[in-house]
């Protein structure tokens, strides 16, 4: 999925930003710098579990079991 790679690509973008402020004693950027990185990690973590087959693969190889028998 597209959007699971786009948040990926902004968690890294805020985290390389979030130790950057850290390094250079900026505390408010670094306050939503962080912010940010969490709200992309969790967007990142539900687009990547929306990928992930659940009941979808079971019925499949349960239809061709029928089908081959």
């Amino acid at each position: 999925m597209k959007s699971h790679k786009y948040w990926s690509i902004g968690a890294l973008v805020s985290m390389i930003g979030t130790c950057y402020t850290g390094y250079k004693d900026m505390k408010s950027a670094h306050k939503y710098f962080a912010f940010s990185s969490l709200i992309c990690m969790a967007m990142a973590i539900y687009s990547g579990h929306k990928m992930i087959p659940g009941k979808s693969r079971k019925k499949k190889e349960t239809a061709a079991e029928e089908s081959a028998e």
